[in-house]
């Protein structure tokens, strides 16, 4: 074939550039990996002694930890460098799939349409509103561009408007620990007030008298949100009164009003039991009163409507929970009486309320249903929905008057749609579909599926998968399977742009709906939890055997990822079955299970006991060394595994994946690859930026499809 000369100097850099990419390659081969000083700490409990080598790391104000820290960065981008710029081809992929100058769909409250807004090149949200017409001028809130500024990491949340609309309180973390700073802005001069209000959980409420603000502070060392403070505008927050106090530490208090606006809320949980306050919020100066007083397994929350409270609550046995009436004025729970029955076979998720219609959101066998019906009973009917596997739910609804129910719906090979549907007249209208740009994406190229794996019980455990009709289902595609299975969390069959990336390469994403989540109801999740908690890790294992049985893939190109409790799952599944897996990601992994849930200093700790156990009793410890990821390291084969963590992550702390890949290093036989890649600047969620956040995930598929040899 006869080459012209462009075209012949072309293929010579490519030439070149496929060299220096195996040189690259070849070269790290002979990088030697960081090896973690060994300081040995005997940890005795019920005349148990472990010997944790690698306890020292946490300290993250200790040079040694962050000079580790950071040879472990380093060994990652050398061993990596030769698909630096496969990274930078997928992040600018993926980001081109992204409309850049996008908004919301705006809602209206109060007089006011709110908007949220993208402008191209910008990684923040801009917030603004229109008062009464769309046509109106913008009037801008936040622009959280600016707001970042000479900071790593950025957050905005708990935006709250005064009733009469001239104040908004807010609240920003610049820190990535999810301590969150309230402060106030005028927003019809534009002048931020002098009031700040530190280590709150960023969330807060305002009284109808526009002036009292209620809010929830966390305790600086466990983070564990155990106190509502009362703040009048223009008064010093030490001033601050407080309200109400959480004492039991396997508790978490928060804030909120009614969607009536006649009460503020105060909650109280724990994993299995919640307990809630009201007050008039025309009278924030006033006692706050206990709606039903807590009982222990019993959870319950609450809607207002018309003189009436709705109580969603497991009580009686309602494992997949009912709802149930009572007046204002006899609220404690022998006076519930039952409006909608519990029923085995169905998870009742919420309840919207709405002036003449209430809309039940349901699960029923693992899918979403609306159930619409009026006050009057006049009318009842599900919005219908026909696809195999599908993801569907209510919306921002915070009017009452109104007709119209805002939802939303899509596929897992098909962009979301926002759509607002007239409860009355029974029709709809498409207010917003997601645009994925680039030109290439059609989604009659891609199949969904849903299957049903037998697990080693018996029990049929359901698979969400997606593939592009092309890819051969012969055995010989990569496969990423993806699973969490903790705290009832329900990971649904969601559509991502960011996925396209995986798939048009020639992958196979599923989603494995293990025991330990909510996709088959309450018991699903009951069935995953403390002494059941390994059903979540054989249910992961036996739909990789089910995948590699039905030819979707096989142990050389099967991958898995999960993070945080989805990162134990990682780190169990990889010791109980690592032949069955080429290639591992671990996100920000809760991977030394025992050491974490005895430190009750630890953030969070108290309030995992009813979803782990407590270790403080021979049995749950005993059950929790068992499967334990960092106690259970063995001298053996692992999968290649990237392990992602932030320094300064709230949620599951940086020394746990830091201990396990050190101890992984010690122990493994194999000559896999073994990353530890921390970022210096986050925590728990990773980068802030929407676009940053890419470069995180374009690092995680560069991991695995360098594995696949499609690096290139």
């Amino acid at each position: 074939m006869k080459l012209t000369i462009s075209r012949i100097h072309i293929l010579v850099l490519c030439l070149i550039f496929a060299s220096s990419c195996k040189n690259s390659k070849e070269e790290s081969m002979n990088i030697a990996p960081p090896v973690a000083p060994k300081h040995p700490t005997k940890l005795e409990k019920h005349g148990d002694v472990r010997i944790d080598d690698y306890y020292w790391m946490n300290n993250r104000e200790d040079q040694q930890v962050l000079d580790y820290l950071n040879a472990e960065n380093e060994y990652y981008q050398k061993m990596t460098a030769h698909t630096a710029a496969f990274q930078e081809e997928l992040y600018k992929e993926m980001k081109g799939r992204i409309k850049e100058d996008d908004s919301s769909v705006p809602y209206k409250l109060d007089g006011y349409w709110y908007i949220t807004r993208y402008e191209e090149g910008k990684e923040y949200p801009i917030h603004s509103r229109k008062k009464e017409s769309l046509d109106a001028d913008e009037e801008l809130m936040f622009d959280c561009n600016q707001m970042a500024e000479g900071h790593e990491f950025f957050n905005l949340r708990g935006i709250s408007v005064t009733p009469d609309n001239t104040l908004a309180a807010f609240a920003t973390d610049t820190i990535s620990r999810r301590q969150y700073n309230i402060q106030f802005k005028n927003l019809i001069t534009g002048e931020i007030y002098p009031d700040v209000i530190n280590n709150t959980t960023g969330s807060s409420v305002w009284a109808s008298d526009g002036k009292t603000l209620f809010y929830t502070k966390k305790d600086p060392v466990t983070l564990r949100s155990d106190r509502i403070f009362k703040h009048v505008l223009g008064t010093p927050s030490e001033d601050d009164v407080l309200v109400f106090e959480e004492l039991d530490d396997t508790y978490n208090t928060f804030v909120y009003k009614t969607k009536s606006r006649k009460y503020i809320v105060i909650g109280s949980g724990s994993t299995l039991t919640t307990e809630y306050q009201i007050l008039n919020a025309d009278d924030p100066n006033g006692e706050f009163k206990i709606f039903s007083p807590r009982e222990k397994g019993v959870e319950y929350s609450i809607s207002h409507y018309d003189g009436n409270f709705y109580v969603l609550t497991n009580k009686d046995g309602a494992t997949n929970f009912k709802l149930m009436k009572t007046d204002e004025e006899h609220t404690t729970s022998d006076h519930w009486k039952e409006f909608i029955p519990h029923r085995e076979e169905v998870l009742l998720e919420d309840i919207e309320i709405f002036k003449d219609y209430y809309v039940l959101s349901e699960r029923e066998n693992g899918l979403n249903q609306m159930k619409i019906s009026r006050w009057d009973g006049s009318d009842s009917y599900y919005l219908p929905f026909e696809s195999e596997t599908y993801v569907a739910g209510p919306s921002t609804n915070l009017d009452f008057d109104t007709k119209e129910l805002r939802y939303y719906y899509n596929e897992m090979g098909a962009p979301y749609a926002m759509i607002d549907f007239n409860m009355e007249t029974k029709t709809k209208k498409v207010l917003k579909e997601q645009e994925v740009l680039g030109g290439k994406f059609d989604k009659n190229n891609y199949k969904t599926e849903r299957l049903w794996a037998t697990a080693r019980d018996g029990k049929k455990v359901p698979i969400s998968l997606v593939y592009r009709k092309d890819t051969p289902l012969d055995g010989t595609s990569p496969l990423l399977q993806y699973g969490y299975g903790s705290y009832g969390a329900t990971i649904d069959p969601y559509f991502s742009s960011v996925r396209l990336s995986l798939l048009d390469r020639g992958f196979v994403y599923a989603i494995a709906h293990i025991r330990g989540g909510e996709y088959l109801g309450r018991p699903w999740y009951e069935d995953g939890k403390l002494l059941t908690k390994k059903n979540t890790f054989t249910d992961f294992i036996d739909v990789s055997k089910f995948l590699i049985e039905q030819k979707y893939t096989s142990p050389e190109h099967l991958y898995a990822m999960g993070g945080s409790a989805g990162g134990l799952l990682m780190g169990a599944v990889i010791n109980m079955a690592p032949e069955l897996y080429h290639g591992v990601i671990a996100a920000v992994p809760f991977v030394d299970v025992v050491t974490t849930m005895l430190d009750d200093t630890i953030p969070l700790t108290t309030g995992e006991y009813d979803e782990w156990g407590n270790p403080n009793d021979k049995e749950y410890y005993d059950y929790i060394k068992s499967y334990s990821p960092y106690d259970n390291v063995e001298a053996k084969a692992y999968p290649n595994l990237y392990v992602s963590t932030g320094l300064h992550d709230s949620q599951v702390q940086y020394w746990e994946p830091a201990k396990w890949v050190a101890k992984l290093r010690e122990y493994k036989t194999d000559d896999n690859q073994l990353f530890l890649d921390t970022n210096m600047d986050a925590g728990h969620g990773g980068a802030s930026g929407r676009f940053e956040a890419l470069k995180e995930t374009a690092k995680e598929y560069a991991f695995i499809l360098d594995l696949e040899g499609k690096a290139l």
